[in-house]
């Protein structure tokens, strides 16, 4: 059975708001929210996604985190993933 993926917005770093709407604390499930997270997000969400779900290692910040951003360069929004056990 494949793992449950959640993403979370953790961190704002760009001077714009997000063109989304999505604010610091709002969480994704992957297969059940896709439709409600930015589709630009979702794009460099989905490597580190699929490296999870088939058993691979994401790599991991300095804080043992899986974190990407946002490619938008105003908004710059972090994401955090994790695993969860269905």
């Amino acid at each position: 059975m494949k793992p449950s993926v959640i993403i979370t917005l953790v961190d704002k770093k760009g001077h714009a708001g997000c063109h989304k709407g999505h604010r610091i604390g709002d969480s994704f499930d992957f297969d059940t929210d896709r439709g409600k997270l930015c589709p630009m997000a979702m794009h460099v969400a989905f490597p580190y996604v699929d490296i999870i779900r088939y058993g691979g290692k994401a790599p991991v910040d300095r804080n043992g985190d899986i974190c990407f951003c946002c490619p938008d360069s105003d908004v710059i929004n972090i994401f955090k993933i994790e695993e969860k056990i269905r």
